[in-house]
């Protein structure tokens, strides 16, 4: 931790500006592990949150998306141990112990982090991974915050999966394949039906344009995106509602487009055409009702913008991209209905979120729904000439801290040291 080659690691994947504050963390999460463990740790090992940048709820539906992966991260030391266990000391949470004996879910385990340890571990076990007698001590650290938008359980499941990847299996997994990875344990294990958008931007890292209509081998495409250079700054704006109890709600949204598509004998939208869908509307509407229809006319049209956003970006036409952001948020609204939790009358967080930093953008820059939604965030390209005052006007009213300003990180999950 002490060498140029460290050094010159940290600025690449913080900045110049975070490469400091990087270092600090990283000997808080060396001094966790001693402590913790009464041993030294062998390696250091990081994941990032992400950024959905364009498709939203795309990706489910074998679509398309552009994402990025940020500056904010969980922080891993490690070393293997011969117990036959993981265990994972998480800053402030009890510790985490699974048994590689035993990789079968635990219905208990549901919608915990052991559950997704366990997952991972299953998965790597069944494609090859020997996790026969060994073990993993890990001590880490977070600054993605939970219920962020910023996906920490992506960050988790693709920093469980780097480290088994490098430690015990020579590296012998791919960016895409370890994503795949952490999606399995959050579909299977955890009990979320999420897509691989989020594990994909994490895991790969830099800002990709992603196309899932074979997810077995999904089309990864870098993109070219320097924010500071165009005069925006990226900004993650934390509704303050409560993030949990939601996963009837994201699960409705895959249930009903599931419905639609059972109408054609498909399971993904991706495979009934566009055309298709519009002349059988009404037999649509009848045998999966009107919010299932209009949440497919938002993925049809999702589509296609996720991959005009990527051209304009690759044209360098900012302002093309901004302007297909707005219709994005847009549809959301109006046709996927996840910005408002069914039923919320008197608290609409995310929706009032939005129509403050629209207010303070007066016309520009752009502004969305960030990821899942309903509970979650909303993201905004604020031109730099606002920033200031942007981040002042929307913590006075959501709270100090619930504005993150993020940058793009040009590496996924990675061994540090």
């Amino acid at each position: 931790m002490e060498g140029a080659a460290f050094a010159a690691r940290l600025e690449r994947l913080y900045g110049a500006e975070g490469a400091a504050e990087a270092r600090t963390r990283c000997c808080e999460v060396v001094a966790g592990f001693e402590k913790t463990f009464e041993s030294e740790p062998e390696a250091l090992f990081s994941a990032p949150g992400r950024t959905e940048l364009g498709g939203n709820h795309t990706d489910h539906q074998h679509g398309r998306v552009l994402a990025a992966a940020v500056d904010l991260d969980i922080l891993a030391a490690v070393a293997p141990n011969q117990s036959g266990m993981i265990r994972v000391q998480s800053q402030g949470y009890p510790l985490m112990v699974v048994d590689l004996s035993d990789l079968n879910p635990h219905a208990e385990e549901a919608g915990t982090s052991a559950a997704l340890i366990r997952g991972v571990a299953a998965r790597m076990s069944a494609m090859g991974c020997p996790l026969q007698n060994v073990g993993l001590d890990a001590y880490m650290v977070s600054n993605v915050p939970g219920g962020s938008g910023l996906s920490s359980s992506a960050a988790f499941e693709v920093l469980i999966g780097t480290i088994l990847n490098d430690l015990f299996w020579g590296g012998k997994c791919s960016a895409v394949e370890i994503a795949q990875i952490g999606q399995y344990a959050e579909n299977v294990f955890f009990g979320k039906p999420c897509g691989l958008m989020d594990q994909t931007a994490s895991s790969v890292g830099g800002v990709v344009a992603i196309d899932f209509a074979d997810t077995e081998h999904p089309v990864v495409e870098y993109m070219d995106l320097d924010l500071h250079k165009d005069g925006y700054a990226l900004c993650i704006l934390d509704s303050g509602a409560d993030h949990a109890d939601l996963t009837d709600e994201y699960a409705a949204i895959t249930g009903e487009l599931k419905a639609v598509c059972a109408q054609f004998g498909k399971d993904y939208l991706r495979q009934v055409p566009r055309e298709e869908f519009l002349s059988h509307l009404s037999e649509v509407r009848a045998a999966a009702g009107d919010r299932a229809a209009l949440r497919a006319f938002h993925v049809y049209a999702e589509n296609d913008r996720a991959a005009a956003e990527a051209k304009a970006l690759q044209n360098g036409d900012f302002a093309g991209f901004l302007s297909l952001v707005r219709a994005s948020g847009a549809s959301s609204a109006m046709y996927l209905q996840n910005v408002v939790p069914t039923g919320q009358t008197q608290k609409q967080e995310l929706m009032l979120t939005i129509a403050l930093a629209e207010s303070l953008l007066g016309g520009r820059g752009a502004v969305r729904v960030h990821g899942g939604g309903f509970g979650g965030t909303a993201q905004a390209f604020v031109p730099l000439d606002l920033l200031d005052m942007f981040k002042k006007e929307t913590e006075a009213v959501l709270g100090e801290g619930k504005c993150h300003v993020v940058t793009i990180r040009p590496e996924g999950g990675a061994r540090l040291a």
